[in-house]
């Protein structure tokens, strides 16, 4: 095939990537012709004389767009559309970029003309966002090892290159590990508990394999096992389950712990080199987090305001597992389902019982009805090439009904599709060569539970917070101003605040007023009934101490990973673990656990030594929403302030100031706490 056939080059002179026509077999000979064409560029780009933003800076911009309209794609398609085809063709893609890359951010040459863009007069003239592209450029480099030499240079670039195989072969191992689990069931007695819909799901699912023909199949993903978790009455299979589940990644071949081991020896070697103490210091070098110190005295202040309240809804819950369910002891495995039962008991109210009102096309067309109104758009559904007949496309209007962004959103788990949710960019806002602006576009993605039969797909409340949190993601995303690439959207902004505008958007989910926009009865279209959202209202905090210290357990156990954890010590990744757990956890699991060989946030997926940003960004998200309730939830007049101030900026300022902007003052953990119930 000819470079002019292939799709994804042909995706870079078209609005959306060609998703239609992509094979894996286009992998390689797109990516090798752009990689090869960016080299020669950037050769001309090291002996520019007198480099400026125009003719040097904005060159940079454009090689980064040209390989992430070609790459990106093949990441995205690596996570939605795994395949044995794609997966050799995948690694060894992964291998050539890491190394671009790499060669790239040890370039003497392009760092000496950075400084002498930065060192020349007319830096004063750029404006703020090019300012700061200039800024965080010659702050990468440094990190990147751009002033190291010799035998250093060349053994950081090694470094970087392992790092990236073994953040793919750790995230291939899940992968693998998830769908290595199959629990088939051909006893109805076995299904006791569980829902109507949870079996309907199995039994859709069990016919739509290739193994069986009849029967209930549960799998490892989320839709299948959590609710399994937190319904099923037989104990034995919610142990063998649950066992599947926390150990996955942890035998055999697809054991990562040598993955762990090689991965923090070497983050802790390259930040050696750059002249850290620790990675973890390393990764705080681009976060609004001052230093290491502040973010574990930031976990243990809460963990410590968390714990009283954390210890007694746990004495709660084995009082009542003891009583009513007949588990003297309560075990790891029993955890959703004396929670599930409990909160039953406590507020009356179940999962189950609400799915009706949230269907799939009620909750979307609330959600955009509520951003409409926050912030003057329009939402539209258009077709667009697609990697599955159920991703969806839309665009995004002004007031003016001018077209500023559009997303892709790919709501339902299905084999071959990474687990969890995210949102991931498909095209950047920024000024092309032509002068023409090109507009961003999201990926959407979730794994919720498809349609079954004629049904509606029906989410869970949770699953509708999910939602409204990738969208917010979504929103930082689509709505900037910001015409810098790197600098645009979400590019450029500190880790440690990426989460602010996804977790604020979860707090609408809890307004009524929000609420009776999509909570509407899929076969009789009444909304939600006052008892059942007084109740959804009462259940908001229900255990939300426990939840507050779990995820402080895991950005805990991240933090000091990459800060006091030796990697060639006597103590084990393990050990650490269990001394975590022992200064905050209030249910500590079984020692077979290994939940560490499947945390892939920190290891694949960017989090390293940056885990605790989520509860850094929900203390900025909260006060941010606290502003809301004080003027009203869905002011215009406050939407406005917040779209200018947070979600406007990208990484173009920095982002302390714009909440400054928007709130008046510094952020305080007040909201949080009240928020969760915790005072």
């Amino acid at each position: 095939m000819s470079n002019q056939d292939n799709p994804l080059l042909q995706s870079l002179n078209t609005e959306l990537p060609q998703f239609d026509n992509m094979e894996p077999k286009h992998v390689l000979p797109a990516l090798n012709h752009i990689l090869e064409s960016n080299q020669k560029s950037l050769e001309r780009l090291t002996v520019v004389e007198n480099p400026t933003w125009d003719n040097f800076m904005a060159q940079l911009e454009r090689l980064d767009e040209q390989l992430q309209r070609v790459w990106g794609p093949v990441t995205h398609l690596n996570a939605v559309k795994n395949s044995d085809e794609l997966r050799p063709i995948y690694q060894e893609s992964v291998q050539k970029v890491s190394a671009y890359h790499a060669d790239l951010a040890q370039n003497e040459a392009l760092y000496a003309a950075i400084k002498q863009v930065r060192s020349d007069k007319s830096f004063a003239a750029l404006n703020d966002e090019q300012k700061q592209v200039v800024e965080h450029a010659l702050r990468d480099f440094r990190l990147s090892g751009a002033e190291l030499k010799g035998a250093d240079k060349e053994r950081y670039k090694a470094i970087q290159m392992r790092l990236s195989e073994l953040a793919t072969t750790f995230e291939q191992h899940v992968l693998d590990a998830t769908r290595a689990f199959e629990l088939h069931i051909t006893e109805e007695t076995d299904l006791a508990g569980l829902p109507d819909s949870i079996r309907d799901g199995a039994a859709q699912r069990a016919t739509e394999s290739d193994k069986y023909e009849s029967g209930w199949l549960f799998t490892l993903d989320i839709p299948s096992y959590l609710p399994f978790m937190q319904y099923a009455e037989s104990r034995v299979l919610r142990e063998r389950i649950y066992s599947a589940y926390v150990t996955r990644a942890s035998e055999g071949e697809l054991d990562n712990a040598p993955v762990i081991d090689e991965t923090l020896k070497l983050r802790r070697e390259a930040a050696a080199l750059i002249g850290f103490d620790d990675y973890g210091s390393y990764s705080l070098a681009t976060k609004m987090a001052e230093n290491t110190d502040e973010v574990v005295n930031f976990l243990r202040e809460l963990a410590q305001k968390s714990r009283k309240v954390a210890e007694s809804e746990v004495a709660e819950l084995e009082t009542f597992a003891k009583a009513n369910l007949g588990i003297d002891e309560l075990q790891a495995w029993d955890v959703p389902f004396a929670s599930e039962k409990l909160r039953l008991h406590t507020y009356a109210i179940s999962d189950e019982e609400l799915k009706p009102y949230f269907p799939e096309q009620k909750v979307l067309n609330g959600m955009f009805a509520l951003v409409e109104r926050l912030y003057s758009i329009e939402i539209r559904e258009e077709p667009a090439p697609k990697w599955h007949k159920n991703v969806r496309f839309f665009d995004i209007y002004d007031k003016n009904s001018e077209k500023i962004a559009g997303f892709y959103l790919d709501p339902y788990a299905r084999a071959h599709k990474r687990g969890g949710a995210w949102m991931d960019e498909c095209t950047v806002r920024f000024h092309k060569e032509d002068g023409t602006l090109q507009l961003p576009v999201a990926y959407l993605v979730c794994n919720f539970d498809a349609p079954v039969g004629d049904k509606p797909a029906l989410w869970t409340h949770n699953e509708v917070l999910t939602l409204f949190h990738e969208f917010g993601h979504g929103l930082h995303h689509m709505l900037t101003q910001v015409n810098t690439r790197s600098v645009s959207g979400i590019n450029g902004v500190p880790w440690d605040g990426v989460e602010l505008p996804s977790q604020f958007m979860e707090n609408f989910c809890w307004e009524r007023e929000v609420v009776d926009l999509f909570a509407r009865h899929f076969e009789t279209d009444e909304p939600l009934p006052d008892v059942l959202f007084g109740k959804m209202l009462a259940a908001k905090n229900f255990q939300s101490s426990m939840q507050m210290l779990r995820q402080i357990e895991f950005a805990l156990f991240d933090m000091l990973l990459h800060t006091e954890f030796l990697p060639e010590g006597d103590r084990s990744v393990q050990q650490l673990l269990d001394e975590v757990r022992s200064e905050v956890a209030v249910f500590t699991p079984p020692s077979f656990n290994k939940f560490q060989n499947s945390f892939s946030h920190i290891f694949a997926g960017g989090y390293g030594a940056g885990y605790y940003s989520y509860k850094w960004a929900e203390v900025l998200s909260a006060d941010a929403y606290a502003a809301f309730e004080e003027e009203g939830i869905t002011n215009p007049a406050t939407a406005t302030r917040f779209r200018e101030s947070i979600l406007a900026i990208g990484g173009s300022r920095d982002l302390m100031e714009g909440f400054e902007a928007f709130r008046g003052r510094k952020p305080s953990v007040d909201a949080l706490l009240r928020h969760s119930g915790i005072q």
